[in-house]
């Protein structure tokens, strides 16, 4: 069933989060005004080391007032590509520089509300720099065995979605099972 957008009005609207309010035609017939909120997209770094580790950022989140660990990410600008997003937070977060980037997996973390899409990226061969440019994400940065990753997950230590989204990509990743299976 599909719903038809007849028209779209702004209610609220700044760099970061747009709300609009849609005419929209359900599948029945009612018109109804439905409201969505329009972001900006996200870029997400994995990054594996030889050892099987991914770089993991232990953050606080305000509007949550909550800590957890978090894969680097950030806002893809207007005119980048999602891929050099994902490499420019990598190093502005955590002073590491992608060699190659490659997709991992894609999600709309909310499409009933959000327009808001996720592209995540896997780096295998990433060289520290120097430090993060960026103060402001993080003040501990560490490399996590991917075998820990599930435990992390069930003790709530990783809550981001677009983290979960993206450590669970990587598990499934079919190179990353037979190394971590022993195959």
């Amino acid at each position: 069933m599909q719903w038809t957008i007849h028209g779209e009005r702004t209610l609220h609207d700044t760099p970061w989060v747009r709300l609009r309010c849609l005419d929209v035609e359900q599948p029945d017939g009612a018109r109804v005004d439905y409201h969505v909120v329009r972001l900006r997209d996200l870029a997400v770094a994995v990054t594996v080391d030889a050892r099987q580790r991914v770089l993991m950022m232990w953050r606080h989140r305000f509007v949550t007032d909550t800590w957890g660990w978090e894969l680097p990410m950030g806002l893809v600008e207007d005119g980048e590509r999602p891929e050099d997003a994902a490499a420019r937070e990598l190093e502005e977060e955590t002073g590491w520089r992608p060699g190659s980037v490659r997709e991992l997996v894609y999600a709309q973390p909310a499409g009933g509300i959000t327009d808001s899409q996720h592209f995540v990226y896997r780096v295998n061969d990433a060289v520290l720099i120097g430090e993060p440019t960026e103060r402001n994400e993080s003040d501990r940065l560490e490399w996590i065995p991917l075998a820990d990753i599930p435990g992390m997950i069930s003790r709530r230590e990783i809550v981001s979605s677009a983290t979960l989204v993206g450590v669970m990509a990587l598990l499934l990743d079919l190179g990353t099972w037979a190394t971590l299976l022993g195959d």
